[in-house]
């Protein structure tokens, strides 16, 4: 598996996934800018991602949703707040309506993508920071750093030659 920690911070309110890969920067930054690909890993097994917007430019939107074994969707949206490609990329991450629109009362994220060129390849740094411990807690009980730890294992398959 490509994850090599998983650091979950409740005082400074951060959950931070580090991966590296065998393969070039560009090539993990793809996974990330294009929506195809975005949709292949975004989401844990068994619940696939359809991206619906993929603005990835400051102030742009990405809205998706995955769809469980049992057909029930779970949406989200991303608003971008920087984008370097291929260095980096911040979002705030929330879940979402029918419409694309964050959901009042839920959690929602920070999320800062940093990609560094490694001998041999790329390390990946995902870093969420929440707001409150009851946000972190919130999306801790409710699997999301699991599933993002699970789907960022698929993106092996997807560097694979």
């Amino acid at each position: 598996m490509t994850i090599t920690s998983v650091d979950l911070d409740y005082e400074g309110l951060t959950a931070t996934l580090i991966a590296d890969f065998d393969d070039p920067i560009d090539q993990v930054w793809e996974l990330w800018s294009d929506p195809r690909k975005l949709e292949r890993w975004w989401g844990p097994p068994g619940y696939p991602a359809t991206v619906e917007k993929h603005g990835l430019t400051p102030g742009g939107e990405v809205t998706y949703f995955m769809t469980g074994p049992e057909g029930d969707q779970h949406r989200g949206m991303w608003r971008v707040t920087s984008v370097d490609p291929p260095a980096s990329l911040q979002f705030t991450d929330a879940f979402a309506d029918a419409h694309g629109a964050p959901l009042e009362d839920a959690p929602v994220s920070e999320i800062l993508v940093r990609l560094l060129e490694r001998e041999g390849g790329t390390r990946m740094e995902v870093r969420m920071t929440f707001e409150t411990r009851e946000d972190m807690e919130r999306i801790v009980d409710t699997g999301t750093v699991e599933g993002l730890k699970q789907a960022i294992g698929q993106m092996d398959d997807l560097l694979a030659p």
